[in-house]
């Protein structure tokens, strides 16, 4: 069974193709064996997705396509 990480010390980045004009954000946390939690920067406190590394490096490879 897995379990969810703390992420309350998470240190989050905003993705590079963000704009200072508010638009669709996310943030990823770095530092998280195994895994990379993804949230959405305009709700900071709501919940985060947890993807696997394995799952994320795929889905990066593909929007580089």
């Amino acid at each position: 069974m897995q379990h969810t990480p703390e992420l309350s010390t998470a240190r989050w980045r905003k993705s590079s193709y963000s704009n200072t004009n508010g638009g669709e954000c996310i943030e990823i946390a770095d530092h998280f064996p195994g895994i990379v939690p993804v949230r959405d920067s305009k709700t900071p406190n709501g919940p985060a997705l947890v993807i696997p590394t394995t799952a994320w490096t795929a889905f990066v490879q593909t929007l580089k396509g």
